[in-house]
Formats: structure tokens, C-alpha cells, sequence
């Protein structure tokens, strides 16, 4: 890093941004599957998923005055791969050196017992997958999925990262923006928070559809002035025919 008189040399946005493209076209030309993470407009997140996953760190005291410190990298196009796989990401983060950063942070697999607990919270509330991955369910239900050490979001001891940079500090801000990439990241595939903590979330579906059923198995003997037809059944459990 270049100083003037002690201090860190003025880098511009837009020199930042050109760095980083450069050094994506360069990494792309050795690496076809690369996945940068690219902001559009001012938010880093859109949807429910990335927005959740992003005020679940901030809600944090141990990260809320760290994390922020990614905000300008991740906004900057400095997070020029990450990759998510089941409890762990990884991803290069280009900083003042000329060779990216390699970030690796691991989640912890949610607890079973607590996965359960929610499914069974869940009882009769999901209507189908689109809706969940959308994020389009009753309010209720964010209650349940983002409670704090209870739902599915991760607390800080169930996250552990490192960085090959050279700062000591606990949270980087090249972690930080890996942090705030894989909230952008779900933007594009929210099913990725699923993976991510080794959630099957169809099951969970699965058991809506059940108890639905079970419910109709159980009122079947009712007298009623409605009969589903095959195409309210298909409607119902958001199936298309």
C-alpha cells in the first residue's frame, strides 16, 4: 500500500471498482466457473432471505460494529468469487494487495432438535415451496425463522472464519464482506441458505402437505356445501398439474 506522509493514499470508487474488474477478467481467463458477487442499485440485499441474513449479523453486538466494515468492499465488486457449499463459504476478496484475499467462514449444521421444534411451529402456515423461498409467509413465521439463538439464522458462536490478509483484527473487513456477499448471494438463490445450513427444506413442505391432508382425512365425514375438485387439490398444496 502506497502512504503520503503516514497515511493510506486516497483510492476513489471508481478506482476500485476498475481494480476489481481487472483482476476478475484476470482470474476468469484460469477460472471459467467464477462467481462474483455484483450489487445493483444501493442495497446489498432485496429479498427476505438476504435481507434476514444480513440483519441477523448486524443484530449481533459482536459483529454489528465490525461487519460494517465490508459494507464498501462488498459494494465495490471487491468480492470477486464466493462460492457456497454445505457449512462452509468460500471467497476472494480483493484488497490493497495485488493478489485477492482467500476467505473461508464456516457455519455450524443447525442443530436437529431445533429444526424440529420450528417444523413443528410451522404446523399448517407454509402453503408451498415458492412461498418459502420467496419469502412469502405469514409474519408469524419470521418470528420463528430469525429468533435470536433460537431460529435458523446462525448466532456468532455457530460462525467461524479466517483470512490469509495480514490485519489481526477479529472480524477483517475482507471476512465482513464475505459476510455481506453470501446475504446478496441468496438475492439470486435463496435456496442456498438452506444448503448453507445443511437444511433439507422440503421436508418441511412436506410436512404442510401431511397435516393438510391428515386435516381433510379428518373432516372427510363432515357434511360440507363445498367438494374439492382435482384442480382445487393441485391449488392447494401449490402444485401445477
Amino acid at each position: 500500500m502506497a502512504y503520503y506522509d503516514q497515511y493510506p493514499k486516497y483510492v476513489s470508487v471508481a478506482e476500485k471498482k476498475k481494480k476489481a474488474k481487472k483482476q476478475i477478467e484476470k482470474l476468469k481467463k484460469k477460472n471459467a466457473d467464477l462467481a462474483p458477487v455484483v450489487i445493483d442499485g444501493r442495497k446489498i440485499a432485496n429479498t427476505w432471505w438476504g435481507k434476514a441474513w444480513n440483519k441477523n449479523l448486524e443484530n449481533y453486538a459482536d459483529y454489528s460494529n465490525r461487519i460494517s466494515r465490508g459494507r464498501s468492499y462488498v459494494r465495490n465488486s471487491a468480492v470477486i468469487d464466493l462460492k457456497i457449499e454445505i457449512g462452509v463459504v468460500k471467497a476472494l476478496v480483493q484488497g490493497s494487495d495485488k493478489n485477492p484475499y482467500e476467505v473461508e467462514i464456516k457455519i455450524t449444521p443447525l442443530k436437529k432438535e431445533k429444526w424440529d421444534n420450528i417444523l413443528n411451529l410451522c404446523n399448517h402456515k407454509i402453503d408451498s415451496l415458492g412461498d418459502l423461498v420467496e419469502g412469502k409467509f405469514p409474519k408469524e413465521l419470521e418470528g420463528i425463522f430469525t429468533v435470536k439463538g433460537k431460529g435458523l439464522f446462525p448466532a456468532v458462536n455457530d460462525i467461524k472464519f479466517n483470512c490469509s490478509c495480514y490485519d489481526s483484527a477479529h472480524m477483517c473487513k475482507h471476512v465482513a464482506a464475505a459476510l455481506y456477499g453470501i446475504g446478496a448471494r441468496f438475492d439470486e438463490d435463496p435456496t442456498l441458505f438452506f444448503k448453507l445450513r445443511n437444511i433439507d427444506f422440503e421436508v418441511l413442505l412436506k410436512k404442510t402437505i401431511e397435516q393438510k391432508m391428515q386435516s381433510l382425512l379428518e373432516n372427510s365425514d363432515k357434511k360440507s356445501d363445498r367438494v374439492l375438485d382435482d384442480k382445487d387439490v393441485f391449488g392447494l398444496f401449490g402444485v401445477k398439474e
